[in-house]
Order: structure tokens, then sequence, then C-alpha cells
């Protein structure tokens, strides 16, 4: 029995803002921000919330998916940014959709929550707790960056991606790895509250996301290809043989650098990090219903999916659509 992706779906704030609209507000420009990162513009979040983007990504993908909510037996949400301390932003979603059957709780694996959410999904449905499961990654990242800072600020987007997985006899998950390191934590981090009682006296101001862009980007190019290479082979597979890349989307040199180490055409590596920015752990499933509503995922075809990002934190598979 395999885990199979069986319907996909995502949601993206209304609002484009561009490399051009952040030049006004700081000391930047699009040529700055393009040629470091690849990234043209980003959603940013007004009205949208992390549980209404995560709703409407959700409901898509059922309905590619043709699940109903009484079919959903288990909600995982892979956020960092998520409305409330409590309720996880999942029992959200699975009031939202009536899907009263399904357990539903959030992980924070950061850029890598999509993919752990996956692989949890995975062990149950393997376990055969869980039959149908609904898995979402979402974001939103924007109330927790400095917009003051360009190093960063420029980086991020808002939004939700989300698919459906069932138990399968042909397609689905052949294989994954997935690791973290917490010895390098800090360079990718984002405080939460302070200790706040009444023998504390000082307040302490909001916290943002700080990040070493060169410890990050190290680890990236380094790790990734690694996990990559090793979830290829569980699979009995070789890198040639992967139809596509599905990548978390942080940074168009990251991705070019995995796909030179990998020895394959970057033509294998579709892109949403122009449009959308970073999005963390909404970026994989963003990418991945791109991906299959333009029509490039075929019934048999091989996928390699890959997160990374805070905790440090890193996650591959190898899908048979």
């Amino acid at each position: 029995m395999k885990t199979r992706i069986i319907g996909t779906g995502s949601c993206l704030p209304k609002a484009v803002v561009t490399n051009d609209d952040l030049s006004k507000y700081m000391d930047t420009s699009d040529e700055w921000i393009s040629s470091r990162t690849g990234i043209k513009k980003r959603h940013l979040a007004v009205e949208e919330t992390t549980a209404s983007m995560s709703i409407e990504a959700a409901k898509q993908a059922m309905e590619n998916a043709g699940v109903t909510a009484a079919e959903i037996d288990l909600i995982i949400l892979g956020t960092v940014s998520g409305d409330f301390v409590t309720p996880a932003c999942a029992c959200e979603v699975q009031a939202a959709i009536g899907a009263d059957r399904a357990v539903a709780f959030d992980i924070n694996a950061a850029c890598s929550g999509f993919m752990f959410a996956l692989n949890i999904a995975n062990a149950y449905i393997q376990a055969g707790l869980y039959r149908t499961a609904l898995i979402l990654g979402a974001e939103t990242l924007s109330k927790i960056v400095d917009w003051e800072d360009r190093s960063t600020c420029v980086l991020f987007g808002d939004g939700a991606g989300a698919a459906v997985v069932r138990a399968d006899e042909n397609y689905g998950l052949l294989s994954f790895d997935q690791g973290s390191d917490g010895t390098k934590g800090d360079v990718l981090a984002c405080p939460g509250r302070a200790n706040n009682n009444p023998l504390i006296k000082n307040y302490q101001k909001l916290s943002y996301v700080h990040m070493d862009g060169q410890e990050v980007y190290k680890f990236a190019v380094t790790t990734v290809p690694a996990s990559l290479q090793k979830t290829i082979e569980a699979a009995g597979l070789t890198a040639a043989e992967i139809d596509y890349f599905a990548l978390h989307q942080a940074n168009i040199r990251i991705i070019q650098s995995v796909s030179k180490r990998l020895h394959v055409n970057e033509d294998k590596f579709p892109i949403s990090l122009d449009h959308c920015g970073n999005i963390s752990a909404a970026s994989v499933p963003i990418l991945l219903d791109e991906m299959n509503r333009n029509g490039l995922l075929k019934p048999g075809m091989k996928v390699a999916l890959s997160g990374f990002g805070g905790g440090l934190t890193w996650a591959s598979a190898v899908v048979e659509w």
C-alpha cells in the first residue's frame, strides 16, 4: 500500500507587491532583489488570514481530488504563522470544511512543514489507522518579518497550499528522507512571546524573523542535493529518471545549485518564487498545485519533492504521480 497525492489546491492573497513597489518604502530595487533571489513579486495578506487561505486551499484540493469532507480522516497543517496560539489552524480548517470525523493538528517544521506533514500522514496510512488525509502548508509571514530590514522582508510572501492523500495500491510515495539540525537553529529564527508575569518588569518589544543568509545558503546547497540523492536511490531510480523536482522556493540560486550538483537540467525545476516569493511551509504545495493545474503532472510520472529551512530541517520524497 502506498500514499498517493490525489488532489491539490492553493490560495494566494489578492494584493500583489512588486519589487518596484517595495522600493517606494525602503532602500532597494528590482535589480537588487531579482538578481540575488529570482523574486519579482509576492502576495501579501490584507484581509486574508492563515486560516482563511488554508480553508480555500483545502476546498480546492478536495474538489480536485473528488472527495467529500466526510471522507477526510486526518488534517495536518504546517505553519509558523498561525492566527492563534491555540486553537490549531488545522482545527479551524476542520470546522470550516465540515470534516467532523477528522483528527486535526498543526506542526512546526518551518519551510519543511508540508513535507513533514506528508510523511506523518504516510505513517498513519501505512499503519492502517487512516485512509484519507488532508495536508497543508500555510503562512502569513508578512506579519512576522521586519519591514525595515531589507535583507529579509523582500524574500517572503503569504499563501497556502494543500493536498489530499489517500492509500493506493499502485501509485504514490516511493521513498522519503528527513532530518533536523537543532545546533544551527539560530541562523533562521523568530522569537516567540517572552516571559510575562508579575516578576517580570521590563517590557520586551515584538520580535521578528532574523536570518543569517549565508549560513542558510551553505546548509541548503549541501544538504538538499544529498537528501534528494538519498531519496532517489531509495526509490530505485536515478536523478535522470525524475520527471520534475518540486523544491521549496527560497532562492533561485539554491535551486540552480541543486540542479548542477545533481547534473539535472534546470528545465526539470519548475519555479513559483518569481511571483510568490518564499512562503515557507506553503511553497511546495503551492508549486505542486500550479504544476498540477497547468497540466505538467501525468499519471506515472516520478516527482521529487524537497523542503528545507528553519530548525534547521529538511525533508525529501519521491512520489509516483
